[in-house]
């Protein structure tokens, strides 16, 4: 009875040690929550050649094959011009940044400010400069560097982007807005879109202009397009910048042009501008650009005013437009449209952002639409006099204004005449804004593509229990019924040794 009894003891010892054991790692695994690490915030500076654009993205940590989900949060327009015109005063920089920097460190969490990364991406304007003055473009932004280390975001430096980077940042927003590279599933997870198409996109700046399409033959034309990979898959995009054909620099060639050309030097005509419409510019604005060196009068003087009298002539306007594209050096090649670049066909959707929205607004046109559409639209608009315009436009700014014709125009021969836009292949071309809550433009694929750099952070695990006493309970469990099993089968030993020693007494007791 009394060796019974150890035995018996030792036995549920055993199996309620199995229990436990088996118990605690079901509830260890089946009860664990799998935390998210949250948000990731990166703000992209888009310093454009006239204004500056302050963009907060977020995404979620783990990100999503390699790339994040990223989206914008808020935006914000820098008061004043585009960084390169700080070229004689590199220090007064820093105060326009201050009150958006300030909406900015209210819209990320305090905690996150240390580790939110700040980018800064100069345009034409500065690629500009940087070939006008390098010291000048070096001091501007040495003064942005030591703008940023004064504010609590980590400072990733400024740089001054190329143009077909800038092509090919503006693709890579389009089609990620456009949902052309992720789309959810029926069990709401991201993947890749069954066959569907990538859009090109068409972007115009100020100082510079850039179309970016995958084209019918990627290989072909190898030399002219970039590669990149996101969300896992490659893409062969090709990509070119116009410097000097952004919408700016474009109307200050025409200026140039039509001051050239005029028989009075303090009165000149200007056909693009609505009729009645009057003007004194001095000759540093529209002659001092390295985009109109080459119309610079030889009686330069930079200070001197110039009256520009607006005469509303569309025929005159687009004669006068179609002189600042470069047909000639193409010499009649299929694949080189203008200014003596290679480009292959236009092929696909194409999405017109940035300064082609804003005209095309002006003109009351949207989304799609014919060329015809598009024509007499232009030729009602740039046949209406001042007095007119202003009760057209629904929101109504003068400098803006008085060049939406001349706009208009530069349109028509870019996408025509330089991108070899046709009755057929226009209607493919979509002018948008934005999608959502996002604008359209090169930030946000910049983002995308820095994200691919950025350290993806794991999920976080909650358990029920501690790894150190859920350890501590498998040891002390496992030992104990290991301990039970030993002594369970000590006692056999036991057992059969005192049954063997009885049976040999039995054989010689004497009878």
């Amino acid at each position: 009875m009394l060796t019974r009894t150890p035995s018996v003891i030792a036995q549920v010892f055993l199996l309620l040690s199995i229990v436990l054991v088996i118990a605690i790692a079901v509830i260890q695994i089946n009860r664990q929550q799998i935390l998210s690490p949250g948000l990731k915030y990166g703000i992209v500076l888009d310093a454009g050649s006239s204004r500056t654009t302050v963009y907060v993205y977020e995404w979620p940590a783990e990100k999503e094959n390699d790339t994040g989900v990223v989206s914008q949060t808020f935006k914000c327009s820098v008061k004043g011009p585009g960084i390169s015109s700080y070229e004689s005063n590199p220090g007064a920089l820093a105060k326009p940044f201050d009150d958006c920097l300030n909406k900015v460190k209210e819209r990320i969490p305090v905690h996150l400010h240390k580790n939110t990364s700040v980018y800064l991406g100069a345009t034409a304007g500065m690629r500009l400069l940087r070939l006008q003055n390098e010291t000048a473009a070096n001091e501007v932004l040495a003064s942005i560097q030591n703008y940023f280390r004064t504010q609590p975001f980590e400072f990733r430096g400024a740089q001054i982007i190329t143009g077909p980077e800038e092509g090919l940042y503006g693709w890579i927003t389009a089609n990620y807005l456009m949902g052309n590279f992720l789309e959810r599933n029926l069990w709401r997870t991201w993947v890749h879109p069954y066959r569907k198409e990538t859009m090109g996109a068409l972007d115009l700046g100020g100082a510079s202009t850039q179309i970016s399409f995958i084209p019918e033959d990627s290989q072909k034309n190898f030399n002219s397009t970039l590669q990149v990979k996101l969300y896992g898959y490659n893409y062969n995009v090709y990509t070119h910048s116009f410097q000097c054909y952004g919408r700016d620099e474009a109307e200050k060639r025409l200026l140039a042009l039509l001051f050239q050309k005029s028989n009075n030097s303090s009165n000149v005509d200007n056909p693009c501008y609505p009729l009645n419409y009057n003007t004194a510019l001095t000759m540093k604005y529209f002659s001092s650009s390295l985009c109109t060196q080459s119309l610079r009068p030889a009686n330069y003087y930079p200070n001197q005013l110039v009256k520009f009298r607006g005469t509303g002539d569309p025929g005159l306007c687009q004669e006068m437009v179609s002189l600042l594209f470069n047909f000639t050096a193409c010499r009649d090649r299929e694949d080189c449209p203008f200014d003596g670049m290679h480009q292959p066909k236009v092929k696909g959707n194409f999405v017109a952002f940035s300064g082609f929205y804003y005209t095309i607004n002006a003109l009351n046109l949207s989304g799609h639409f014919s060329l015809a559409d598009f024509n007499s639209s232009m030729w009602f608009f740039c046949s209406q006099s001042w007095a007119q315009l202003q009760f057209m436009l629904p929101k109504f700014e003068e400098v803006y204004a008085r060049s939406y014709c001349f706009s208009a125009h530069f349109i028509y021969y870019l996408l025509v005449h330089g991108y070899n836009f046709d009755t057929e292949t226009w209607p493919q071309i979509r002018f948008q804004k934005e999608v959502g809550n996002s604008s359209i433009a090169w930030s946000l694929g910049y983002m995308l593509s820095l994200t691919n750099m950025i350290p993806a952070e794991g999920k976080l695990i909650q358990l029920p229990l501690k790894p150190p006493l859920f350890a501590g309970l498998l040891v002390f469990l496992t030992a104990t019924a290991l301990l039970c099993l030993l002594f369970l089968v000590y006692l056999c030993i036991v057992s059969r040794n005192r049954k063997r020693i009885c049976h040999v007494e039995h054989v010689f007791i004497p009878q």
